[in-house]
């Protein structure tokens, strides 16, 4: 047998094998025969793909994250911020994502430039640090909405950092400390008017049974007497004194002899 007669066996077999394409789980080929796409995107598994009459492009459908750069932000309340940000995104439909947009991953980070910068724009910076999360899903929605056409769904976004000027930090912390202070001195003055509260009530209570003032004086010395004080300071009862003042203001009222005079 003429061994040329293997050439073209050879070629043959050779163009089966090139034409023979597996792919995995997470991708698919987006075939296009003589310029015209498929209806139905290859994979995954093992398919043929006819070169030159057919190209294939492989799109990936795991979920991918794209890094938004820092971009110049100002707030409603005038602050200039450098905020970046992380998508979340992934193809849901290959066809489209091949034909419809020359680079999706491209187009998306060039919207969410824009989207990040308008909708940042539109709050105060209080808002933009206490309410990330409502605005995470405003700015998906809006990338959302854009994407869909290109079938690509954005899964999440989230602001990843807020970079704030010296001043603005310092200012902040000034603020910080003073909404600290303001709530100490509230939570002292509330103690305070507890505490005479407490000792209304309790002055109440001890006077309606004036011995229990000397019980509580008696009870005053036992506490100072168990720390083995050297000095005691034992407080005078006010109402002692006022016996004595009343004796006196008697006795100069009446004018009385002195004791042992004759009249």
């Amino acid at each position: 047998m003429n061994p040329l007669t293997f050439i073209p066996i050879a070629i043959f077999i050779l163009y089966i094998l090139n034409s023979i394409k597996i792919l995995p789980e997470y991708e698919r080929g987006v075939i296009f025969r003589l310029g015209r796409l498929l209806p139905e995107p290859k994979g995954p598994g093992i398919f043929l793909v006819f070169a030159p009459l057919d190209k294939m492009v492989r799109v990936s459908l795991q979920q991918e994250a794209l890094e938004v750069p820092p971009q110049d932000i100002i707030t409603r309340d005038n602050v200039t911020l450098k905020v970046n940000a992380v998508i979340f995104l992934r193809v849901v439909d290959p066809r489209r994502a091949v034909v419809e947009v020359k680079n999706y991953l491209y187009q998306t980070s060039q919207f969410a430039q824009t989207t990040l910068r308008s909708v940042l724009g539109e709050v105060e910076l209080d808002e933009l640090l206490s309410h990330r999360e409502k605005l995470n899903l405003r700015i998906q929605s809006i990338l959302d909405t854009h994407t869909a056409p290109w079938g690509v769904k954005v899964a999440n976004v989230e602001v990843k950092q807020v970079d704030m000027p010296e001043s603005m930090l310092r200012a902040m912390a000034k603020q910080a400390e003073a909404e600290r202070e303001k709530r100490s001195k509230i939570i002292h003055a509330e103690g305070e008017f507890s505490a005479a509260q407490r000792l209304v009530d309790a002055a109440h209570l001890l006077a309606t049974e004036p011995v229990s003032i000397q019980l509580r004086y008696l009870q005053t010395l036992t506490e100072i007497g168990v720390e083995k004080n050297t000095t005691i300071v034992f407080p005078l009862p006010v109402d002692l004194l006022e016996g004595l003042q009343s004796l006196i203001d008697k006795r100069i009222l009446k004018r009385e002899p002195p004791a042992g005079s004759g009249t």
